[in-house]
């Protein structure tokens, strides 16, 4: 996720936290990074940590639960060495980090800030709670970063420029690209896929059928007569 500068830094706030945490962060389209704007990444960090830090981790199944379990104990375990590498990266761990004591799975909802795209925690897919912040200067830079892993599914930008939006919309390498709007959609209707090294095809939309068959064309001619083509 890219945070402009202009954002709506509550929109982008509540986008963050649902990429990153929502689904405890076990979904292919989680948000792993969030590049925010040098001008306001203190300040987004810091409203970032409170709202994560208000999350109610529990049971998945009651209404009042933010955020459930870890599918099992090595998910766990996982997030744990991430989060020791991350330290030794030298990423400064501002949230989070650990588990919670008691039964069940359940993992801190975690972030790292002045991460860098060249560190193991922000080029691989940990598949839990695990967010690195990762800050820019300029669009074109915060591309370049979002650009520079190998997978490519599900990107966003807030911002309320739409010369901002329609660039990232052409620059992102991602199968998806949301505007003003977290990486997790529920868009069963329109084509879903990724590029570089993440899944295979389309599905969905009609793009998601064209997947699943071949293309053959028809001819019938009805007239009973030869039908010359001119050849150029």
């Amino acid at each position: 996720i890219i945070v402009m500068d202009d954002a709506n830094v509550k929109l982008a706030l509540d986008g963050v936290i649902w990429g990153a945490f929502g689904t405890t962060g076990q979904r292919c389209t989680a948000a792993s990074r969030v590049i925010v704007h040098r001008s306001i990444k203190d300040r987004f960090v810091r409203e970032l940590c409170i709202k994560a830090n208000g999350l109610k981790v529990g049971n998945g199944l009651k209404r009042s639960t933010d955020m459930g379990p870890l599918v099992n104990r090595a998910a766990v375990e996982k997030c744990e060495r991430y989060v020791e590498i991350g330290k030794k990266e030298g990423a400064k761990l501002v949230c989070g980090g650990s588990r919670l004591t008691g039964k069940g799975f359940f993992f801190k909802p975690t972030i790292f800030e002045d991460a860098d795209i060249e560190m193991q925690i922000a080029q691989e897919e940990i598949f839990g709670p695990v967010l690195s912040v990762i800050e820019f200067n300029t669009l074109d830079e915060a591309i370049d970063i979002m650009n520079s892993i190998e997978y490519g599914l599900s990107s966003s930008i807030y911002t309320k420029n739409v010369n901002n939006a329609f660039t990232a919309i052409e620059k992102i390498e991602a199968g998806l690209t949301y505007v003003n709007s977290s990486t997790i959609g529920s868009e069963v209707h329109l084509p879903f896929g990724g590029i570089k090294q993440t899944g295979s095809g389309r599905e969905g939309g009609i793009a998601g059928i064209d997947e699943f068959s071949e293309t053959k064309t028809v001819y019938v001619d009805y007239s009973g007569k030869l039908q010359k083509t001119q050849i150029y």
